[in-house]
């Protein structure tokens, strides 16, 4: 009897779990049948059915309870729970596999957002809706349109393909494929995309954008877009909110207004005060049409607006140019008037000479894009090599023009020497001129080689022959602070990144007193025994 008893609860249990499952139809007006809709029930007026804990109310159903079908139209509402509510014109819903589609002006709303498509799949087993004909999602941030998405609600997760387009009042994001995040305004992007804003315009290709704080991490072939600059890299990180943007990875910014290329492997961009940071053999490329500047130091920094931007280098940095090379411990560029002015043990070389002071200025023409002048300010001495020693000058300043990136003039103020190397027209040694100016000495050059020497006032010295010359004190055929730093010379553009003994922290090299350079390049082709002029 027991086992009876207990058989009859257990088939009315899974009888009633069974018709827990099907479609009922809670409330209607009018309910019918016609044999044209053969299966259906037709219910009409304030049809009211649920399944599983949802709803769906409409004008008119027609309900197929073996199928577990429902077909409903005129002013569906379909409400999941107390959070998710969907309107539209009409809805097809399989019950057994709890798949609804609606069409026509779908509208499905929940605690964070508001989709609206023409066609709408609900799949509430996997609580997944999806649409292919188009779409837009609404939160308390942003709108997004798109061809085709994906609305997971576990997770509040939209991904979106085809045409993708998240604006907002701040920015407008455009791509063909992301996933975003109604609970927090993620959005992460796939493949294209761009990013635009007032101030800026921003491209990738993956990356992480949050649209309610305006903080973004881009991944791949990332850039961003500031009126005349572009900045790239192979990460970059940009917070809206404080104009900051920094990269990593092959660092590119360009500055298309003053034609300037900075490189590194780290950047820090600062637009409110228009500047960017350059690390990690950072590069300034100063454009130019024949013959570009390239400027490397450890550090790199670029200020000011694009008519008065200023390139600072520190920590051992070098100049390469094909007619100029320099190195020194840091470096100021004015690309608006073209002054580069070189600090701390500069040095210079050009046309052959080694240039040195204590402090160094060369202006460029901007408009010719050629070396204009040079200012050599306390300590200035240039060397050259000559077969049989070095020809120098010296004074406590000194001044040169160009012309054509060549050295025309060459002036030495307050304190001047000389040591030059004379030669006849078969380049054979026929003296050593030495001697001093209180006033200033004058060099005329031309072809690169010099063509006059003129001294003003209180001249002293005298001129050797090669054999007394050569019987001089090895300190004697030097002028006060002479040093020979070819070694330093970046050769090539890849050279500005080489990092000199002298750099690592090992004492500088002098000349050995006891040993005679050994030098190959001659100086001066053409006598100058008539070209020696003093000036009283």
């Amino acid at each position: 009897m027991k086992n009876i008893l207990f058989i009859l609860i257990l088939l009315f249990s899974i009888q009633g779990f069974s018709q827990s499952k099907k479609i009922k139809i809670l409330k209607a007006d009018n309910t019918m049948v016609d044999s044209n809709y053969p299966g259906a029930t037709i219910s009409l007026g304030n049809v009211f059915v649920e399944h599983e804990g949802a709803t769906l109310r409409c004008d008119k159903a027609y309900i197929y309870s073996e199928k577990d079908l429902i077909k409903a139209m005129g002013n569906v509402i379909i409400n999941q729970g107390d959070t998710i509510i969907q309107y539209s014109k009409y809805v097809d819903y399989d019950a057994k596999k709890k798949l609804a589609t609606s069409w026509g002006d779908v509208i499905l709303k929940d605690e964070l957002m508001v989709l609206k498509t023409d066609t709408l799949y609900f799949d509430r087993e996997k609580q997944h809706l999806f649409y292919r004909s188009g779409g837009t999602i609404k939160d308390t941030t942003n709108l997004l349109k798109s061809r085709i998405g994906n609305y997971y609600l576990q997770t509040n997760k939209f991904q979106a393909f085809t045409k993708v387009d998240i604006t907002n009042k701040d920015s407008k994001l455009i791509s063909d494929h992301l996933d975003y995040y109604t609970s927090t305004g993620i959005a992460e992007l796939f493949g294209p995309s761009t990013i635009t804003n007032e101030e800026n315009a921003i491209y990738t290709e993956k990356g992480h954008h949050n649209t309610k704080t305006n903080i973004s991490h881009f991944l791949k072939k990332s850039k961003i877009f500031y009126g005349d600059r572009t900045i790239s890299g192979d990460s970059l990180y940009y917070n809206k909110n404080i104009e900051f943007a920094s990269a990593t990875g092959n660092i590119k910014v360009l500055d298309t207004i003053n034609e300037t290329i900075i490189k590194g492997g780290y950047a820090e961009y600062f637009k409110l005060l228009d500047s960017v940071f350059i690390t990690d053999k950072a590069v300034a490329i100063s454009v130019m049409e024949k013959d570009s500047m390239y400027i490397h130091g450890d550090k790199l920094l670029v200020t000011g607006k694009t008519d008065e931007r200023l390139i600072k280098a520190f920590n051992r940095v070098k100049i390469f140019k094909s007619d100029l090379q320099g190195k020194c411990d840091s470096i100021v560029t004015d690309e608006k008037s073209g002054i580069t002015k070189m600090f701390t043990k500069p040095v210079l070389w050009a046309e052959g000479n080694q240039i040195t002071g204590d402090t160094i200025h060369f202006l460029s023409n901007i408009k010719t894009e050629q070396l204009d002048s040079l200012k050599i300010l306390n300590n200035a001495l240039m060397v050259k090599k000559d077969t049989a020693g070095f020809s120098q000058l010296k004074g406590k300043n000194m001044y040169g023009k160009f012309k054509n990136n060549n050295i025309v003039s060459l002036d030495a103020i307050g304190n001047s020497e000389t040591l030059f190397f004379l030669r006849d027209e078969n380049d054979k040694l026929f003296g050593i001129d030495k001697k001093q100016s209180s006033d200033h000495i004058l060099i005329l050059f031309e072809n690169d080689d010099v063509k006059s020497i003129d001294y003003y006032k209180a001249i002293t010295g005298k001129t050797y022959p090669p054999s007394d010359f050569e019987e001089l004190r090895e300190e004697d055929k030097f002028l006060t602070g002479f040093i020979w730093r070819e070694e330093e010379r970046p050769l090539t553009k890849d050279d500005i990144f080489i990092k000199d003994e002298i750099d690592l922290d090992v004492p500088e090299k002098t000349i050995n007193k006891k040993e005679k350079p050994k030098v190959k390049v001659p100086l001066i082709k053409e006598p100058l025994k008539e070209k020696i002029m003093t000036r009283q």
